[in-house]
């Protein structure tokens, strides 16, 4: 199974990790699509509010371009930049670059969908 991010007229396909949190993610993404809105912090990701906690399996892990994170178990993140932190790894978006990820997502403020891929 995987997940599409879609952010305007892009569609980006993410592989989902094997742990709890992520199979919990799936179950929510099967009943239906999820749109979050999301803003830049920190020059290295976009962030917003899940609307429910997840199951978290954080553990300290170094981040990077297409990773999807649950953080603090109820806030999901799609890194375009590099870090290191206590994270749980929900998927990876298959094929982009920082400066893909970027054009994509662009500055500010966005709404992004989750759903699955049928």
């Amino acid at each position: 199974m995987k997940i599409q991010i879609t952010v305007g007229d892009v569609a980006l396909i993410a592989t989902p990790e094997d742990n709890s949190s992520a199979e919990a993610f799936l179950a929510l993404l099967q009943e239906q699509p999820i749109t979050v809105q999301m803003s830049d912090y920190a020059e290295m990701e976009k962030v917003g509010p899940l609307g429910t906690d997840l199951p978290r399996n954080d553990t300290q892990i170094s981040v990077g371009a297409g990773d999807v994170i649950l953080y603090q178990g109820n806030q999901i993140t799609i890194y375009y930049g590099t870090n290191s932190w206590n994270f749980t790894k929900l998927a990876v978006i298959e094929g982009v670059t920082k400066e893909s990820l970027l054009e994509a997502l662009g500055t500010g403020d966005v709404e992004v969908t989750f759903s699955l891929v049928q």
